[in-house]
């Protein structure tokens, strides 16, 4: 089995996470690495913390035989790597994502794509010309009960969509990211984008480009500038009411909450703490097989099919194409804008 070697740029939550998964998958290695902590380039993430999932952060990370570097630049212009995998904070994104491409390797970056959407049409233009693959870290459209719903609700037994809601509720992100960088506005965008995105995509996923969103926002109530809680509604042009709600305001104590309920013709799904159900309207309830249990998280499924791809020169469509998760970062973008002036908005995609 031809080996991919990945270099990784970044070692906070989603890095050191993606660090594990790269090196318990046969044929794949972490060769090199960048992060521009010193302490987190020795292998030592007990700083690193979550708020799903993830490993044990008091043991180091093994960097035996890693290319450590403290710029992701260098990294990228002189190691020999099939794909670069970028996970830090999404106004470097950008440029992060032209330097693999124009290196010529394939391209895994985190969520979101990027900060704005002057960025989002440099990128669309970028990823048009080049030659190698890309995916974004929208792990949710490769979460087991996600995509069950998807291939559900696709098959048509259930029968057409008539409403559905679905919830991301965190505790408060307070000092688990590098300098706080979630509750800089000019960073992240706050929850409505850097969290509640997962949502607005998979909506988009799921149901089509919505026509507009109205979208009711809370900026300032336990981060300085950054939207902190957020719902909507979205318009799909037709009579079914699409909801999405996310927040991080809760106590640090409040377990973190990911949902949906889907409501259709002839079954309700629902997905929350107590797991994935069918409740058909007969009152029969069946619990939908989610897949392979050796893959447990989005994270490991899109993952691995991505570094199969590279492997096999195959390119990637089996969750995302780089103009899907564009009218995602479009749709999150419009909700933001939304929220702020109080109106419904159309959403112009690119």
């Amino acid at each position: 089995m031809k080996e991919v070697k990945v270099g990784l740029v970044g070692l906070g939550f989603m890095g050191s996470t993606h660090f594990r998964i790269h090196n318990s998958m046969p044929g794949v290695k972490v060769v090199a690495l960048a992060d521009i902590d010193p302490v987190k380039r020795t292998g030592d993430i007990s700083s690193v913390v979550g708020n799903i999932g993830g490993g044990d952060n008091s043991q180091p990370l093994d960097l035996t035989g890693v290319q450590v570097f403290d710029n992701g630049f260098e990294m990228i212009e002189k190691c020999d790597l099939d794909m670069v995998d970028i996970c830090v904070p999404t106004v470097w994104h950008k440029d992060l994502i032209i330097a693999g491409l124009e290196k010529g390797i394939h391209v895994f970056c985190e969520k979101p794509l990027c900060r704005n959407l002057e960025e989002v049409r440099t990128l669309k233009e970028k990823i048009a010309a080049s030659k190698s693959f890309i995916n974004i870290g929208m792990c949710v459209r490769a979460w087991p009960e996600y995509d069950a719903a998807k291939k559900i609700l696709d098959s048509g037994s259930v029968g057409k969509v008539l409403t559905a809601n679905f919830r991301r509720l965190s505790p408060r992100v307070h000092g688990n990211s590098w300098k706080d960088w979630y509750l800089n506005d000019e960073l992240s965008a706050g929850v409505a984008y850097d969290t509640h995105l997962h949502d607005s995509d998979f909506i988009r996923y799921l149901f089509g480009r919505p026509v507009s969103v109205t979208s009711i926002g809370l900026r300032g109530a336990v981060t300085k500038d950054t939207h902190d809680h957020i719902f909507t509604s979205y318009n799909m042009g037709d009579k079914r009411f699409i909801t999405a709600e996310c927040g991080w305001c809760a106590a640090p104590n409040v377990p973190f909450e990911m949902s949906f309920q889907i409501v259709c013709e002839k079954a309700t799904l629902k997905f929350d703490h107590s797991g994935f159900h069918i409740y058909w309207n007969d009152g029969k309830i069946d619990t939908p097989d989610t897949g392979d249990p050796a893959l447990p998280t989005g994270w490991h499924r899109e993952l691995k099919y991505f570094t199969d791809c590279v492997r096999e020169g195959v390119t990637p469509d089996k969750f995302q194409t780089p103009d899907s998760v564009i009218d995602g970062v479009v749709i999150a973008l419009t909700e933001i804008n939304a929220a702020d002036c109080g109106k419904t908005l159309e959403i112009e995609y690119v």
